[in-house]
């Protein structure tokens, strides 16, 4: 069960009264790194709720810790999250023990370490890139060592080769994992090839930090752009979350309408939630717009999770109204 957990955490990944149409970018995402800091428990983590009961949420705490340092706010409550993340009961909860051992929670705590300007070899009293490194096999894939199963995906393999820096067999095994028309699958080795909106997003950025190629991915991406500015998950229309991801690395045009959607779904100063992005035009949730935020930060600031580093003011900003 608690694999089952960490499986949906990691891979999880969401409207209201707009903001004032005079409000700029930089107000915007300030206000919603400061929501998004207000909903920590403790101050210091995310917690998500299954069947009624609240976990910790590690791979939604880096989310949010990536926010801050992309808007240099928050910068007490990031250091919260991270000294809670290096508590070795709460890295190994999320990296996997008695035999167990998850490659995306390695590559992804590692590079929250190393915005936060941490070792990541000396973190929790863990090597995450040794760890990381030994769930490689021959191929280059980074795999799950586990009992449940194998869960590793696009997102395991792109914050793996985010975390290590340079990496040419997990490089050459990303790229070869192109489908067809030019963008990425989440999941490998599967037959048919079918490209994601939100696989496609992390892949490029991570292949960019390997001096890959990456246009023929940039134009299927953008080719998924909708009407409203907004790219699709899998499962439904646009979205926050895959818009975020997408907001980070397209290019021209599609980049600015892309933050015009991100920007249609925060909650306004008429808005309880002020601040806040939602998942989407149905309607704010709280249930969802946690990762919502997180990830519509990144894409609002196009993030680059390669140079991201942490800093800037503390406290959690509060919209201008």
């Amino acid at each position: 069960m608690q694999k089952l957990i960490i499986a949906a955490l990691l891979g999880a990944s969401l409207v209201t009264t707009a903001a004032p149409a005079s409000a700029g970018t930089a107000h915007r995402v300030d206000a919603a790194a400061g929501w998004l800091a207000r909903q920590m428990a403790d101050a210091e983590r995310l917690e998500t709720e299954f069947g009624g009961v609240k976990y910790p949420d590690q791979g939604l705490t880096i989310d949010a810790i990536f926010a801050f340092a992309a808007t240099r706010t928050a910068d007490d409550y990031a250091d919260r999250a991270v000294a809670w993340l290096a508590k070795p009961e709460i890295a190994s909860g999320y990296l996997g023990a008695d035999g167990e051992s998850y490659a995306g929670a390695h590559a992804k705590l590692a590079v929250a370490a190393r915005v936060k300007g941490k070792d990541p070899r000396a973190f929790a009293g863990v090597d995450l890139i040794a760890g990381l490194r030994g769930l490689q096999a021959p191929s280059g894939r980074f795999s799950d060592r586990s009992a449940f199963g194998d869960f590793s995906n696009a997102f395991t393999q792109s914050y793996a080769l985010l975390a290590l820096g340079r990496d040419a067999r997990g490089a050459a095994y990303l790229a070869a994992s192109q489908c067809p028309d030019g963008g990425f699958p989440v999941t490998f080795e599967t037959s048919p090839c079918v490209s994601d909106v939100d696989a496609t997003a992390i892949v490029v950025q991570a292949l960019r930090s390997q001096g890959e190629p990456v246009g023929r991915a940039l134009t299927w991406l953008e080719s998924k752009q909708q009407a409203d500015g907004g790219f699709p998950s899998a499962q439904g229309g646009s979205n926050a979350n895959s818009t975020g991801l997408a907001a980070q690395v397209v290019r021209g045009r599609s980049a600015v309408k892309a933050r015009d959607y991100l920007k249609s779904l925060q909650v306004g100063c008429d808005g309880v939630e002020k601040g806040a992005i939602a998942f989407d035009s149905s309607g704010f949730d709280r249930a969802t717009a946690p990762r919502a935020t997180a990830q519509a930060v990144l894409g609002l600031t196009r993030a680059n999770l390669v140079t991201l580093r942490g800093g800037g003011r503390d406290g959690a900003p509060t919209p201008h109204c």
